[in-house]
């Protein structure tokens, strides 16, 4: 089996050094080329046709963004973002994201972060090697916002990972000020999860906002899990509300999308739509199970759609998923599902 060649692209030569020593120690990588600027990088990209680009956000001359809308546009290609963790290195990733990188990387702040973060470039890297690319023009236009939504009580969970951002902004695009009590969990560094939730927030008709400890689940509502310490679950409790649990990563992560589903299905019942999207691995596929047991509807975003079809399809094989369907179709057929006309 081939290698991954891996382009790295960072205005730090310390920071290139660094990445490139610890994505050649895996034994599937290899580092074809380090850049230190786009400019350069442009050229080795040409010259080298790597399978997967690290590319840096702050850069002189030309940043990250710029160089990575000029790729997409040009010459399509997986894309990993390597990240400050501040707020503005939030935003920007956000927009990356949005743009078609694959994921997103904090940059180690420290001597003992940098471990740590470079094994999860190590991960990200074989994760996009494996993605499909998503860029605008495979993507289709913004549906407009449905209006045939009626409200029947039910509750709406959604969970995501790799290539959630483009997903979830796809589908909130088209959830009115009337849509039923949506609850998400995103896999997101937890410097992220209240940028997006402000992004997401401007993009729909609904409420969008972080997830807060004892939150009343309302229509209009939709409520994105905190990243990093908390699990996100649905509780009952003078009506539905929001909780925020500390504890270990469940099926690899906190926020876990299986301990979300999980408390819906013990909560919520048949009074719910469960949708599980676009990511690596089989976090949710039980927690999706569990709700089609609890006589939940639940959908599974198809293959062709999804950037990683590995969520979706670790629920759909083992019977979680009642119907698969397209991202374009995605927002509509859960209003329908969750409306009291179906």
């Amino acid at each position: 089996m081939a290698k991954i060649r891996v382009l790295v692209v960072d205005d730090s030569a310390t920071m290139r050094s660094l990445i490139t020593a610890a994505l050649n120690r895996d034994p599937d990588i290899e580092v074809c080329g380090a850049a230190g600027d786009p400019f350069e990088a442009r050229g080795m990209i040409k010259a080298l046709n790597p399978d997967v680009v690290t590319l840096d956000i702050e850069m002189p001359n030309m940043n990250g963004i710029e160089f990575l809308e000029k790729i997409m546009r040009l010459r399509p290609m997986p894309v990993v973002m390597v990240s400050t963790l501040t707020q503005a290195g939030a935003e920007m990733t956000l927009r990356a994201l949005e743009l078609g990188a694959i994921d997103c990387v904090a940059k180690p702040a420290d001597a003992l972060g940098t471990q740590d973060a470079l094994n999860e470039i190590v991960v990200k890297v074989k994760i996009a090697a494996r993605a499909s690319v998503r860029t605008k023009a495979d993507t289709a236009p913004a549906a407009a916002r449905t209006k045939s939504y009626m409200p029947s009580g039910d509750i709406v969970a959604i969970g995501s990972s790799t290539g959630g951002v483009e997903a979830l902004l796809a589908i909130l695009t088209m959830f009115p000020d009337t849509c039923p009590p949506t609850v998400i969990t995103q896999h997101m560094p937890a410097t992220f999860t209240a940028s997006f939730a402000a992004r997401l927030d401007r993009a729909s008709g609904a409420k969008v906002q972080e997830a807060t400890d004892g939150a009343l689940l309302e229509p209009g509502k939709v409520y994105v899990a905190p990243g990093g310490a908390t699990h996100l679950e649905v509780v009952r409790s003078a009506g539905l509300r929001c909780r925020l649990v500390a504890g270990d990563p469940v099926s690899g992560h906190r926020p876990s999308v299986d301990v979300l589903f999980n408390s819906v299905a013990n909560a919520v019942g048949d009074k719910a739509v469960g949708a599980i999207l676009t990511g690596m691995g089989r976090d949710g596929a039980q927690g999706l199970l569990a709700m089609r047991k609890a006589r939940a509807k639940t959908l599974g975003q198809d293959e062709q759609s999804c950037v990683v079809y590995g969520m979706p399809r670790a629920a759909f094989e083992i019977g979680a998923v009642e119907k698969q369907v397209s991202l374009s179709s995605m927002g509509q057929s859960i209003l329908d599902l969750a409306s009291a006309r179906r």
